[in-house]
C-alpha cells in the first residue's frame, strides 16, 4: 500500500512539476490557474455511463442490438469528459473508433491490460490535453493489476487522468473513474476511503471529477466518506452534483434499471466535483432511442462551471 501510495505520489509530482509523464505532454504550472483574458471559459459537461457488459447474454438487449444506441446516446449530451464502466476490450474498440476526437485512457481490470473490465475515460482532444494518465486497484496493494482485498467478489480498479483545459487558460483537471464492487459493503467502505486518500494528493488549485457506478446509496457509509468529508483530507471536499442541483430527494432517482424502464430506485451512478466547481445542470437521462433502453443503467449527465 505504500508503495502504490509513493507511486501515485510521484506521478502526481510530475505532473504537477511539468516533467515528462508517460510519454505524455507535461503541464506548464505558470499556466495552470491562469484564467481566459476577460471571458469566463464555457461549461464542463460531464457523463458517467455503465454501458453493460457485452458478452452477458441478454437477448434483444445484447450489445450487437444496442451498441449504435450507445454511441447515439453519449453523442447527443456530447460530454466534455466521458466516465464509463462495464466495458471489455472489444466495446472499448468500438467506442473509440465511434467517438472521434475523443481521447481515452483505460485498462482490463484482470491483468492491467486488456483483460476483464474497463472503467475508462475519454476527454475531448479538442478541449483538454492529456498531462498524465494511470490506473489503481480497489486493495490493500493498488498498484498491483487484478488484486482484490476485503470481501470484494471482484477485482476493481479505478482510471484517471490530468488534463490541461485549453478552453479556461489550462486550468487543470483531475478526472477519476470507477466502479465499486457489487456485493462487498466492506469492500465498498475500503474503496471509497482508498479513492479519497488519492484524491486528497490532488493540488488545491487542481479541479477534480470523479465519476462511477458506486453500487452504494447517499444513505450508506461509502458516500459519507467521499461527500460528506468524514475522511477530509487537505479540504478537497466533493459535491454530489445530482444532490446540489436537486436537493428536494425523490422517489423517481434510479440510475439502474435492470432492463425495464423504471424511475423508482437506488441512485448509484454519481458524479462528484470539488468545490472549485459549481454545479449548474444533472439528470438522469431515461431516453429510449427507438423505445429501446440502450443499458441496464441509466446514464447521468451533469454541466459544471469554474467558480
Amino acid at each position: 500500500m505504500l508503495e502504490a501510495m509513493r507511486n501515485f505520489t510521484v506521478a502526481l509530482l510530475g505532473v504537477a512539476l511539468g516533467w515528462s509523464l508517460a510519454g505524455a505532454e507535461a503541464v506548464d504550472p505558470s499556466a495552470a490557474n491562469a484564467g481566459t483574458a476577460g471571458k469566463e471559459p464555457p461549461p464542463i459537461k460531464v457523463m458517467t455511463f455503465n454501458i453493460r457488459y457485452g458478452s452477458a447474454n441478454d437477448g434483444t438487449n445484447s450489445w450487437p442490438h444496442r451498441r449504435e444506441i450507445v454511441l447515439q446516446t453519449i453523442r447527443e449530451f456530447g460530454p466534455d469528459l466521458l466516465g464509463m464502466q462495464e466495458v471489455l476490450a472489444f466495446q472499448a474498440d468500438y467506442l473509440r473508433k465511434g467517438l472521434e476526437g475523443y481521447g481515452f485512457h483505460g485498462v482490463g481490470r484482470e491483468d492491467g491490460k486488456e483483460a476483464g473490465e474497463f472503467s475508462p475515460v475519454m476527454w475531448r482532444k479538442d478541449r483538454f490535453d492529456l498531462a498524465g494518465a494511470g490506473d489503481f486497484w480497489l486493495s490493500e496493494t493498488p498498484g498491483v493489476p487484478g488484486s482484490k482485498s476485503w470481501d470484494s467478489s471482484l477485482p476493481r480498479l479505478v482510471s484517471w487522468v490530468v488534463l490541461r483545459d485549453k478552453a479556461a487558460g489550462n486550468r487543470v483537471v483531475m478526472y477519476f473513474n470507477t466502479h465499486f464492487d457489487h456485493r462487498g459493503a466492506q469492500a465498498r467502505l475500503e474503496s471509497a476511503k482508498l479513492l479519497r486518500s488519492r484524491i486528497g494528493m490532488s493540488s488545491p488549485n487542481w479541479v477534480v471529477v470523479v465519476t462511477g457506478d458506486f453500487n452504494t446509496t447517499e444513505d450508506d457509509p461509502p458516500y459519507a466518506v467521499l461527500v460528506k468529508g468524514e475522511t477530509r483530507i487537505r479540504g478537497r471536499e466533493l459535491i454530489d452534483v445530482f444532490r446540489a442541483v436537486h436537493p428536494q430527494r425523490g422517489e423517481d432517482e434510479a440510475t439502474f434499471n435492470g432492463w425495464r424502464p423504471v424511475t423508482r430506485g437506488r441512485r448509484i451512478d454519481w458524479i462528484l466535483c470539488s468545490t472549485n466547481l459549481a454545479p449548474v445542470e444533472a439528470r438522469i437521462n431515461r431516453t429510449r432511442p427507438g423505445g429501446r433502453l440502450p443499458s441496464d443503467h441509466y446514464p447521468v449527465e451533469a454541466v459544471l462551471r469554474y467558480r
